[in-house]
């Protein structure tokens, strides 16, 4: 299952997943949803991936949850409110497996996203966008204000232009995505890949063990009261500093000499 829906490839410490289920949009289906957990998981475990790309098949990046699969659940004698739970606590626990992923996660998005596909490009930690992409969270269109998506798009946003783009359900430009700081960087389509795999190889070309600290460090102290992000980010501080390439490249530069 996880092998027909998430083609994964390794290469020089980049692990790029691809969403493969350009027939449903690379919707966010529940096996969709388990796919992205056993790869993610896989990739948490590998000392030997310092960055993942996370990029997809077909004109969609994703088009967010199956609605089709959505709407089988009200045959259930509940109206399917037990697998409407199921289903989005399972999409919650991949959004907070990527921030948790020991490594950074660039979203290589060529293609819409909507909804929870949005969701998942802005949950990753960097996003590279084609200049024709774009991003909305429409659930609202349909009755269905987008709450889960909101949780990420909060995160990348102003919550003012946020809940514009929530009650409205209007897409978002790549270009508007950019200057907003949704988007990190922009490319045009025949050079997104290029583009996304600099960045990859920027990061994956840093000290490993001081990245994934970092990313510890970034995402412990996101929305902490002042002292308490200080003390956070410090404690971490001191654990990087601590370590022995760390000192070494402090030495290093000190006596104006390469990295040993």
């Amino acid at each position: 299952m996880t092998d027909s829906l998430i083609r994964r490839h390794d290469q020089d410490g980049i692990a790029t997943l691809t969403l493969a289920s350009p027939q449903t949009l690379n919707a966010l289906s529940t096996p969709m949803l388990m796919a992205l957990a056993e790869t993610f998981a896989a990739c948490a475990i590998d000392d030997r991936v310092r960055v993942v790309i996370l990029a997809a098949e077909g004109k969609a990046f994703s088009a967010g949850h199956d609605l089709k699969e959505m709407q089988s659940f009200r045959t259930a004698p509940d109206g399917g409110e037990a697998q409407f739970h199921a289903l989005f606590d399972r999409c919650a626990d991949v959004m907070q497996q990527i921030a948790a992923l020991p490594q950074p996660v660039i979203a290589q998005v060529q293609g819409v996203a909507t909804a929870a596909g949005c969701q998942l490009a802005c949950t990753c930690d960097l996003i590279v966008a084609s200049q024709t992409v774009r991003f909305g969270v429409n659930g609202i269109n349909l009755g269905l204000f987008c709450a889960t998506p909101a949780v990420a798009l909060t995160r990348r946003l102003a919550p003012g232009a946020a809940f514009e783009l929530l009650t409205t359900g209007e897409f978002l430009s790549a270009e508007r995505a950019y200057a907003m700081g949704v988007v990190n960087r922009l490319a045009p389509p025949d050079q997104l890949e290029a583009e996304t795999l600099k960045l990859a190889q920027t990061i994956a070309s840093k000290d490993p063990a001081a990245i994934r600290l970092g990313k510890r460090a970034f995402q412990a102290q996101l929305g902490q009261p002042l002292r308490d992000a200080y003390a956070v980010a410090g404690s971490l501080m001191v654990e990087n500093v601590m370590l022995p390439d760390t000192a070494e490249g402090i030495q290093a530069f000190i006596e104006r000499r390469p990295k040993a």
